[in-house]
């Protein structure tokens, strides 16, 4: 027997959604709700534990069930027993939790048996599904902070607005606890966040990532999908810029902008040597940007990529994980920001879809020597990837043609927007994936190239 925090120590550098890799957690419970059970031999404790090793410290949302016994096939779920004799459970996959969690979304179904998605990584996903009634997803966040979390504003304002281009939002949870060590706040005044959200589950979707990387592989064009994810994309910003704050950038506004991508370009070129040759150019792309004309600012998706879209079988799309990097502090992922990072995360996510396939082939010839790549060869590779060309093109055809914005009038900021987002791939790959680096680097050496200028 251990104690309830020695047992969560040991079992959270276990999880996927344990950001802290590489380290023992030093946990302090700030906060704990007790929820009704309606076994008598269980209890619900919903914990948000802070963990003082990482910089800054994180938050995390740990709901657990103890037991006085181990339930039949919950042995996947054991977290420990702690120095009660109680068996303690991780939550999200325990059917009592499930069903208080639904009482506190307002959700009510005769059905409540739930599963987790085993896909998920940064948060934790029930999927309620069984019978006849409508099924639904409740997302558990894992990582947690104070304030309204942009995943639940943005789809429950969207739901609101009768947007049918995400899933329609069912309600949240939310709690309030004060937290004296938090990053956030260092204050003793309560603060209040998220917890979890509901919304409904669309089934027989298939991921947007997958899907991309078969047309690929096969050689098959993915410009009539990504022709409709454009509109879709285009739909979902004008419907954000409707309902929630929008407003024309402000000259700091865009200083701010250029400057951050400048600071994210020093720090990447000490994990990225190959960068420093080419930063004149890059720079030169980033001080372009400032003098261009740019778009209102508004809400956006803020991490938006190829894995965050799920097309239906009828062939529409939907668009999903409104969260933005979870990472990133949430006053961060809050603020108005501009369309074209949207846009750009997705051009991105084409090119890798590419990318991925020209990995596997480097691969299977040999190591690859990530100090020794050229980066011409590597802008050249990037010009002539077709299928991706085409699929970045009918993606910009259908926003333009959803939206009215021309982005051709805002090719410099695009640029700079997508070039700042393969500087950061770039440096997260030599950080955790060096074999990935050559995609990202293909990227900035050519849009950095005199051929692309010369479209500009």
């Amino acid at each position: 027997m251990h104690s309830t925090m020695e047992c969560l120590t040991e079992w959270m550098t276990r999880q996927r959604w344990y950001a802290g890799k590489g380290r023992v957690p030093q946990l302090v419970e700030v906060h704990r709700e007790d929820w009704p059970c309606d076994e008598p031999d269980a209890s619900i404790r919903v914990l948000l534990l802070r963990d003082t090793a990482s910089t800054p410290p994180s938050l995390y949302h740990v709901p657990i069930v103890a037991r006085t016994t181990i339930p039949r096939g919950a042995g996947p779920a054991f977290i420990g027993r702690d120095e009660h004799d109680d068996y303690l459970f991780d939550g999200p996959h325990d059917p009592i939790y499930v069903r208080a969690l639904l009482r506190r979304l307002g959700v009510t179904r005769h059905d409540q048996a739930g599963r987790v998605h085993t896909g998920e990584q940064s948060n934790s996903s029930i999927i309620v599904d069984g019978g006849s009634e409508a099924p639904l997803v409740a997302k558990v966040f894992r990582l947690v902070h104070p304030g309204d979390n942009p995943d639940v504003v943005l789809q429950t304002a969207l739901t609101t607005a009768g947007n049918r281009n995400v899933p329609r939002m069912l309600g949240s949870v939310t709690a309030a606890w004060t937290d004296p060590l938090g990053s956030e706040s260092h204050t003793d005044e309560p603060v209040r966040g998220h917890l979890a959200f509901a919304q409904e589950f669309v089934p027989g979707v298939r991921d947007g990532w997958p899907l991309a990387l078969e047309a690929a592989r096969e050689g098959e064009p993915f410009t009539t999908d990504a022709e409709r994810l454009g509109r879709v994309t285009a739909a979902v910003h004008q419907a954000l810029a409707a309902c929630l704050p929008s407003r024309e950038p402000t000259l700091g506004d865009i200083v701010g902008f250029v400057a951050g991508w400048h600071q994210r370009l020093a720090v990447a070129i000490s994990d990225v040597p190959q960068l420093r040759d080419l930063r004149p150019q890059i720079e030169a792309v980033y001080d372009a940007a400032r003098d261009a004309p740019w778009p209102p600012l508004q809400r956006i998706h803020g991490d938006f990529h190829l894995g965050q879209v799920l097309r239906r079988p009828t062939g529409e799309w939907l668009i999903v994980d409104f969260e933005g990097e979870p990472l990133r502090p949430l006053s961060e992922r809050s603020r108005v920001d501009s369309p074209l990072r949207d846009v750009a995360g997705m051009l991105r996510s084409f090119d890798y879809a590419v990318g991925s396939l020209r990995r596997e082939s480097r691969a299977a010839a040999g190591a690859i020597d990530t100090a020794s790549l050229d980066l011409d060869a590597l802008a050249l590779e990037a010009e002539r990837a077709e299928w991706a060309r085409m699929a970045r093109a009918a993606f910009l055809d259908g926003y333009i043609a959803a939206s009215g914005l021309d982005l051709r009038a805002h090719r410099a900021l695009l640029d700079a927007f997508e070039l700042d987002k393969a500087v950061y791939e770039a440096m997260y790959e030599a950080r955790n994936r060096p074999g990935w680096l050559p995609i990202p680097l293909a990227a900035v050496a050519y849009l950095v190239s005199s051929s692309r200028a010369a479209k500009r």
